[in-house]
């Protein structure tokens, strides 16, 4: 008890409360209550803070380094969308970034200008949205290893295009599919030998890197499987290793290679060779071996805490775009926010 109190303050006759007496032991009283409820809510956080995460919920190891992306295909464009509207979308949806795709008649053509470049740009600096790289089809009807002459040069022609819209964009990864032996889904490429195969693409990669160099934009090299080329992890780090410079990186897309080989594999192996991710879903139980056969993330066999954890390990800090060619026919937008909240999961951010 201090001093100055006296036994009448906590006991006081009758007759002998003051107000002023009042007044203190009302601040006493509340501050002792404040002093048990802080214990009281200080006791609840340090047991919810200790609490293990639950791995059926999310994974227990956050990843911060890596950030969310998703491509345009995955959003109905341009045909109920506009890139405006795609890009505020995917910003909404909680996506640090968007994959844009490069085709011969859409916004981002042979027939946009530097300006217009600069506008979508702009768009997206606006909206808040980073633009985590190129993506095109063109790749196929063009290949860079054809055995059509015109065909190979209109590839290689593309692919520059490609690259100088992505430095307008101000954007540094361009995704590259370096060759193809055979491609399954078109009934207009003649197959080409496997040594023809490298050869081509090793002359065209080089092309085009004097510049890509110039423009300050890195060529990514896809893994495709299908296209039977570049089929190991080993393979792709001879070819892009054979090039000897930092513009020549690998695009590593984990399911491209689920059929046979397991993603988990070429992020340990590729290490840190690769400059941008794909995620697709696909499920070993699958009998379709389509285009068809991805499915939306997590709905799949793919493993994810293994795949995530090894790009972790490889030191990797760039993008994880979804890529998924089908557009939900109704109410797109679901699409968007779940795969926004799988990859929330998956990094350990819920």
């Amino acid at each position: 008890m201090p001093a100055n109190e006296s036994p009448e303050f906590l006991h006081p006759r009758p007759g002998g409360f003051s107000r002023r007496d009042a007044l203190k032991a009302t601040a006493l009283s509340a501050a002792a209550a404040t002093t048990a409820l802080g214990a009281r809510t200080g006791s609840a956080q340090d047991t919810a803070v200790a609490k293990p995460k639950d791995e059926r919920r999310a994974s227990p190891k956050r990843y911060d380094r890596m950030k969310k992306s998703i491509n345009l295909w995955a959003f109905p464009y341009p045909d109920k969308m506009s890139l405006r509207e795609c890009l505020q979308l995917a910003k909404d949806a909680g996506f640090d970034g968007i994959e844009l795709n490069y085709d011969l008649e859409s916004d981002l053509s042979p027939k946009a200008t530097t300006a217009d470049f600069h506008a979508i740009r702009k768009m997206a600096d606006e909206i808040g949205i980073e633009i985590s790289g190129l993506c095109s089809f063109l790749f196929w009807p063009y290949p860079l290893s054809s055995n059509d002459p015109a065909k190979r040069n209109r590839g290689i022609e593309l692919a520059g295009l490609i690259a100088k819209a992505a430095h307008d964009l101000g954007v540094e990864n361009v995704l590259v599919v370096p060759g193809a032996v055979h491609i399954p889904w078109r009934d207009d490429h003649e197959p080409v030998a496997n040594d023809i195969c490298d050869q081509r693409a090793r002359e065209a990669v080089g092309r085009l890197l004097r510049d890509a160099e110039k423009l300050d934009v890195c060529l990514n090299m896809e893994n495709i499987f299908f296209n039977g080329y570049l089929m190991t992890p080993m393979e792709m780090n001879a070819f892009v290793d054979h090039f000897s410079s930092e513009h020549c990186r690998v695009h590593f897309d984990t399911g491209n290679i689920m059929e046979y080989q397991f993603p988990e594999h070429w992020a340990r192996l590729l290490g840190n060779r690769t400059k941008n991710v794909h995620l697709k879903e696909f499920s070993k139980k699958s009998t379709d071996h389509s285009l068809e056969c991805f499915r939306p993330l997590l709905d799949g066999t793919t493993n994810w805490p293994a795949v995530i954890e090894e790009l972790d390990q490889a030191g990797y800090e760039g993008f994880l775009t979804f890529e998924y060619f089908h557009p939900w026919q109704h109410y797109p937008e679901a699409l968007i926010y779940q795969t926004s909240d799988s990859l929330d999961r998956m990094l350990g951010r819920v």
